[in-house]
């Protein structure tokens, strides 16, 4: 009996161990989104501005054409390399979110074994009822 209360206090642990590893995982995952929606902004943004400066037709003389042009191709740049880094965070979200995904499982692999434990502690506690004993002789009597 001091072993299967030994087994739940260790599994017990685990599953505390499991859960700070979840909230870990989840953080993480959620600082990994984090980044990809504030890329996909910063790409969004920079693509708006890059339109807005190729639409403009103010420009006085040639020196003036080319620097707005010079311009918008470095903010095109820009926006490819956002891009670029996006996809990146994109991949690396998936993969925290899969993290995340496998440390629940784990966690709830654990509790549930600590849960099957308990039970057979418990049924281990309980005394067997006694049944009626068996009649002796013949139902005549």
């Amino acid at each position: 009996m001091n072993e299967d209360r030994r087994r739940l206090m260790r599994l017990r642990r685990l599953e505390k161990i499991r859960a700070i590893a979840r909230q870990t995982a989840a953080i993480e995952a959620a600082q990994a989104e984090s980044t990809l929606s504030r890329l996909r902004d910063l790409s969004e943004r920079t693509r708006r501005m890059a339109d807005d400066y190729a639409t403009r037709r103010e420009m006085t003389d040639g020196g003036a054409l080319h620097q707005v042009g010079r311009f918008v191709g470095g903010l095109q740049t820009i926006r490819q390399a956002t891009q670029g880094d996006a996809l990146r965070a994109q991949s690396i979200a998936d993969a925290k979110q899969l993290l995340l995904a496998e440390a629940e499982r784990r966690r709830a692999a654990t509790e549930e074994r600590a849960a099957l434990q308990e039970r057979t502690i418990a049924r281990a506690r309980t005394v067997p009822a006694l049944g009626s004993r068996k009649p002796s002789g013949t139902g005549l009597e």
